[in-house]
């Protein structure tokens, strides 16, 4: 007789102030089993709901240690209005910045395998570091390790400069790396939309002032971008998306807004998953997404990370059994967009 085999079961995760599902998403491309997300946001749930068949709860703060299953990993893009530097930097202060007491009130009553947060990369500097300091404390106080490191959705394989700080820890001492990217860029015109509705297009006057104030583009097609003090720059890609930013502050060619569906694009989400809300609320909700590639990237090497230290208790500590997973997930065009 052969030898029997047994196959792993899938890791399981939950997915905390989920969104619209891009931490969902990455799981996904990897085989991972959702057991449990929630959001306070109704629209959020609504778009969840029609994409991954299940209806998150609402305000973490009324559900029960006791009501949320036993998982292997947990994850959470945590509000970041309170750390970002478009909003008042009051950190800890703003009652959405102690959700972060949330999601350790879970690790302690649930004990996963591992974490992964996101957040912005201002959470690192808020306060003078004090902020982040908290939060590592925190983590290192309940068991888990605790590395870091900013990630920007330009090294995967999008147009989009968005720099965020993603969080991994683990309960257990395990070899972690994390990704360094997944090769080339793709470009704008894969992102952009043929032709779109005049209700895209900004005013003649804005169309007028974005000239004067940018006179000579490098290049096109292009998303221009307007600062908080004025100043309009084009680049061949997006800068970072906002849930909340002036509906002008970026314009293709200086001329027409992004459409969602292009905003969903520049975040990962492919052109099958479904927008069912409000234009409005599709834009606030990409702003306030995750970028599907990057999430993907470093949960693979979360699970490499954790299968190798499975392996290691089965076999001795030889160092062929402790490597890390290098190899870049990749993330090509027709695989985001299938339809271009």
């Amino acid at each position: 007789m052969g030898k029997k085999t047994t196959e792993r079961a899938p890791i399981t995760f939950i997915d905390l102030f989920c969104g619209i599902g891009g931490f969902h998403l990455a799981a996904d491309t990897l085989g991972w089993q959702c057991r449990f997300a929630c959001d306070i946001d109704s629209c959020c749930q609504q778009v969840y709901q029609a994409n991954f068949g299940m209806l998150p709860a609402g305000d973490i703060h009324d559900v029960a240690n006791g009501d949320i299953p036993k998982h292997d990993v947990l994850l959470a893009g945590f509000p970041c209005q309170p750390f970002s530097i478009i909003g008042e930097q009051r950190g800890f202060e703003d009652t959405r910045g102690t959700l972060f007491f949330e999601i350790a009130r879970i690790l302690d009553a649930k004990r996963p395998a591992a974490f992964v947060l996101e957040n912005v990369k201002q959470l690192r500097t808020h306060d003078h570091g004090k902020t982040f300091a908290r939060i590592q404390e925190v983590i290192h106080e309940l068991g888990y390790s605790f590395d870091s490191r900013i990630l920007n959705t330009m090294d995967f394989g999008l147009p989009h400069k968005r720099e965020r700080v993603l969080m991994v820890g683990f309960a257990k001492p395990v070899e972690f790396a994390f990704p360094v990217g997944t090769g080339p860029m793709l470009p704008l015109s894969a992102i952009l939309e043929p032709s779109v509705g005049p209700e895209h297009f900004a005013s003649a006057k804005v169309q007028e002032q974005r000239r004067v104030r940018h006179p000579n583009p490098s290049c096109s097609p292009a998303i221009w971008h307007e600062n908080k003090q004025g100043n309009v720059s084009s680049h061949p890609y997006s800068c970072a998306l906002r849930a909340n930013g002036s509906y002008n502050y970026l314009l293709v060619d200086g001329i027409r807004r992004l459409t969602p569906r292009e905003m969903l694009r520049l975040q990962g989400f492919p052109d099958s998953f479904q927008a069912v809300c409000s234009n409005s609320q599709t834009r606030k909700q990409a702003g306030n997404a995750v970028s599907v590639p990057v999430i993907a990237a470093v949960l693979r090497q979360v699970q490499d990370a954790m299968t190798a230290g499975r392996e290691s208790k089965r076999t001795s500590d030889h160092d062929t059994n402790r490597g890390v997973w290098s190899e870049p997930c990749s993330v090509s065009r027709d695989s985001l967009f299938p339809q271009l």
